[in-house]
């Protein structure tokens, strides 16, 4: 019944939706632990884990990457806890079996795989994905062909190649034969070789004086190969560790690794910590690297909009390799690093110009592995991450309880507004943003299939790595210092 005298309340547009906050900061890591209790830490399944909680850490035991990478992970957050979600694999008779276990297999959800359900089963999503100590290893398998001699009379044809000699097995492939001679050699699998068999291309019958070759060439790490299809999924970045051997075996694995910018710091140091005896080892160090961000966003409220880069890394008593590296001289190792987007850390040196610092050890490193200049840096990834999700939540309380009308449309462009307008009053992105709903984005048989077409463009600021100070001489002020000597003087002095 209709009020008759009184006041009514009627709301008769739709209410905007609150901006929630989104985590950004967990943590995925992936490694073994044999001497975890299985009933708190299956295989294969993701276990959520505070650094804090040192009962649940106790119970993977004392053996296994797991256990080094939550101490690093807890040592660069002083007294706070990271959130972690832990996916524990078995540990096979060699490395190689032990990252086939990392990769694991989409269709069971093992390995890696195992990640992209931490969100429905823990609540809790991994944006920031680390496999310390089985990033860096890669074999070599067979790779460019050459046909020596393209041989006579054989029956055409498409045949399977027969490898003979050599050491590795598995590889797979064909040649052709076309009006009696060999048109082209291909590997289809390139096998696991140390050295590289003799192409035997006796399947075309009648074939003469045919010859092929085949080279080795470096096969990129499974687990970096893999993991791009992950880290898209979850919206995760991962920064993976390289040999540390030498440079040159560095840059050979560089260039296997995916172009993604969600690689972010291909690390190029192990680090140095002292283990129970107080004698230094040698671990993996991104650990260390995923918790500087942890730490990073905590300054940050959360949001992710910070680089890394002349961070603090604790807990470290040296790395290897000691690059050297100085702010002031582009011919450093360091320098020539950065430029192919490496992740260093390197040490202070008290009394050395343009050195990081005079005391501990800090991490250098800015860039992903993007192909486009705009993914560059690796604190945008993360922070352009974060806005899709956010925006992602707000809207998705609109799907199917609103119709599309005036109202709903201004309030989601609203909505966004709000978002840009506190983060852009916090620093986490520039001021200059847009938000536009455009007519010809907008059809109407689109609006009338219930899909809407909405556009914002922001830009989060580039983090500051280069500082040019143009240096040069003044002789204006030469004489300025002369009228000043004359003025003091008092008088002119001549001969």
């Amino acid at each position: 019944m209709a009020i008759i005298s009184g006041i009514e309340h009627v709301r008769d547009g739709v209410d905007p939706a609150l901006i929630v906050g989104l985590d950004m900061s967990i943590i995925g890591v992936i490694g073994t632990a044999e001497g975890a209790e299985a009933a708190k830490f299956p295989l294969n399944e993701p276990v959520f884990v505070r650094t804090s909680d040192s009962t649940l850490r106790a119970a993977l035991g004392t053996t296994g990457t797991l256990v080094d990478a939550l101490s690093g992970i807890s040592s660069q957050l002083g007294s706070g806890a990271a959130r972690v979600v832990v996916v524990r694999v078995a540990e096979g008779v060699d490395a190689k079996a032990t990252i086939a276990n990392i990769i694991g297999n989409e269709e069971n959800r093992t390995g890696i795989w195992a990640f992209l359900d931490a969100g429905k089963e823990l609540t809790y999503t991994p944006r920031i994905i680390i496999a310390p100590g089985y990033t860096s290893q890669t074999e070599s398998g067979l790779g460019e062909t050459t046909i020596s001699a393209a041989g006579t009379d054989g029956t055409d044809g498409t045949f399977a190649l027969a490898f003979t000699g050599g050491t590795g097995s598995g590889a797979a492939g064909t040649f052709t034969v076309t009006s009696g001679s060999v048109t082209s050699v291909l590997i289809t699998d390139p096998g696991v070789y140390t050295v590289a068999p003799t192409l035997d291309l006796s399947a075309s019958a009648g074939l003469t004086s045919a010859t092929a070759t085949v080279a080795l060439e470096q096969l990129a790490n499974g687990v970096c190969a893999a993991i791009p299809t992950v880290l898209e999924r979850l919206k995760a970045v991962f920064p993976p560790e390289g040999p540390t051997s030498t440079r040159q075996a560095y840059l050979d694995w560089l260039e296997t690794l995916p172009a993604s910018h969600r690689i972010i710091h291909p690390l190029r140091v192990d680090a140095k910590v002292l283990d129970s005896s107080g004698d230094p080892v040698v671990k993996p160090m991104s650990p260390y690297i995923a918790a500087a961000y942890v730490r990073r966003d905590g300054e940050n409220r959360g949001v992710p909009s910070g680089s890394i880069h002349n961070q603090p890394i604790y807990k470290i008593v040296g790395v290897t390799p000691n690059i050297d590296f100085s702010f002031m001289d582009g011919s450093t190792e360091g320098q020539d690093d950065l430029a192919v987007s490496a992740g260093i850390v390197v040490r202070g040196e008290a009394g050395v110009d343009g050195s990081v610092g005079s005391t501990g050890f800090t991490f250098l490193g800015t860039d992903t592995l993007a192909s486009e200049d705009e993914w560059r840096f690796a604190h945008v990834v993360r922070m352009r991450d974060a806005i899709e999700l956010t925006n992602a939540k707000m809207q998705a309380q609109y799907l199917g309880k609103q119709n599309i009308t005036v109202q709903t449309v201004e309030v989601l462009l609203n909505n966004l507004r709000s978002l840009f307008s506190q983060l852009a009053h916090d620093g986490h992105i520039l001021p200059d943003y847009k938000i536009a709903f455009s007519p010809d984005a907008n059809s109407p048989a689109d609006l009338r299939a219930g899909t809407v077409d909405l556009a914002f463009a922001v830009e989060e600021p580039p983090v500051l790595r280069k500082i040019i100070n143009r240096s040069r001489r003044n002789p204006d002020a030469l004489v300025g210092l002369t009228q000043r000597i004359s003025t003091q003087l008092g008088a002119s002095q001549s001969l």
